[in-house]
């Protein structure tokens, strides 16, 4: 198990005060780049490397606590040309998010995956561990369906490969889910209009990327929809797309937990789930 210690910046608060939810995988990005430069894999990051997938349960809010996170990293699966790494994310000694990882090495030249190299492979098994896996998040293809709304990709969003680093779809989904709800019921943005006793939570967030996002001055565009709707909870899909030929980009689920402000789950108002239920896709 590799182990990092993750600093907080004030700015990673959100309106409620918390660690916002998309800040969690800038912190996995942070264990993983300090992982691969700690061992002889560093290459692997200059030759090229891209996110194939994440998937993140949020187990509890993270406030903010100068002595930062801690973030226990291991290789839990290898395949010929993917592996994935496993995290636990624990603030004060309490884990409060569990994730994964999927990744590929990358020709940027060839515009394609290559597999794992023999002595990257023999490096990764020697510290791979059996993890428990998390669950399967699974929501249809919107295929043309939901709510879409505008993505303009800033400048500052690439990395260093020259396209959209992958932490930023976390941005994009969000943002695209709350214009989304708003427009579906202005109160939406927080649950039950202007009652301030209720707020959403993401529970679990999954993205699978499809393919690479570079900067362009036209915007891109999302659609967004809801795919199911529980007692207390509701998830959504959200597809990255470009308007002009259909390419999809990126595709991610979303489970939102209405809560108090105990931040203990409560039933969904009626008027909220009768808004869902007008935008839920099969």
């Amino acid at each position: 198990m590799f182990v990092v210690r993750c600093p907080l910046r004030w700015s990673d608060l959100d309106a409620q005060g918390h660690v916002n939810n998309a800040l969690i995988v800038d912190y996995m990005q942070e264990a993983r780049v300090a992982f691969f430069r700690s061992g002889p894999i560093s290459a692997m990051l200059d030759s090229g490397i891209v996110v194939v997938g994440h998937k993140v349960e949020y187990r509890a809010a993270i406030d903010y606590d100068t002595a930062g996170v801690e973030i226990h990293l291991t290789v839990s699966a290898i395949g010929g040309a993917r592996f994935e790494v496993a995290y636990d994310i624990l603030q004060r000694a309490r884990v409060v998010a569990r994730a994964t990882t999927v990744l590929c090495p990358y020709d940027f030249e060839a515009g394609r995956p290559t597999r794992l190299a023999t002595a990257d492979r023999e490096y990764l098994s020697s510290v791979r561990a059996d993890v428990e896996p998390l669950r399967a998040l699974s929501a249809p293809h919107l295929e043309g369906r939901g709510t879409v709304t505008d993505l303009f990709v800033r400048w500052s969003d690439h990395d260093s490969y020259a396209h959209v680093n992958n932490v930023k779809t976390f941005d994009y989904v969000q943002q695209a889910r709350v214009e989304a709800m708003s427009n579906w019921d202005p109160t939406m943005a927080r649950v039950g209009a202007g009652d301030s006793s209720h707020l959403w939570l993401v529970a679990r967030q999954d993205v699978d990327y499809v393919s690479q996002l570079s900067h362009r001055l036209t915007p891109y565009a999302t659609r967004t929809a809801a795919t199911a709707v529980g007692t207390s909870s509701a998830t959504l899909a959200c597809e990255v797309f470009d308007p002009q030929d259909g390419t999809i980009f990126a595709r991610a689920r979303t489970v939102l937990v209405c809560a108090g402000t105990d931040l203990r789950p409560v039933p969904l108002p009626a008027s909220i789930r009768g808004r869902l239920a007008d935008h839920l896709v099969g």
